[in-house]
């Protein structure tokens, strides 16, 4: 799959059952030597996305479950997710 077939994929978590953005409106860190995408930095919004707060998601690759035609399904470990939202 090319990079450009990834942007305007919203992103869901599976356990929250929650939309935590949209490709495009994310990073993507990618190892230099590879090429290979290590994982998604996705910014913490609030508001509709008018207001950024200052935390950000950290996704790795192996987190991700499923690439849709519209979705990218992640699955975020309880404990990964309450250490990047302090």
């Amino acid at each position: 799959m090319r990079l450009s077939e990834l942007g305007g994929k919203e992103i869901v978590d599976v356990k929250r059952a929650e939309r935590l953005g949209v490709l495009g409106q994310t990073d993507l860190e990618i190892n230099e030597q590879t090429g290979q995408i290590n994982a998604l930095i996705i910014p913490s919004l609030k508001w509709f996305g008018l207001k950024k707060q200052g935390n950000e998601v950290r996704v790795p690759w192996s987190h991700i479950k499923k690439i849709g035609t519209d979705m990218i399904i992640i699955d975020i470990p309880e404990e990964l997710s309450s250490e990047q939202n302090k």
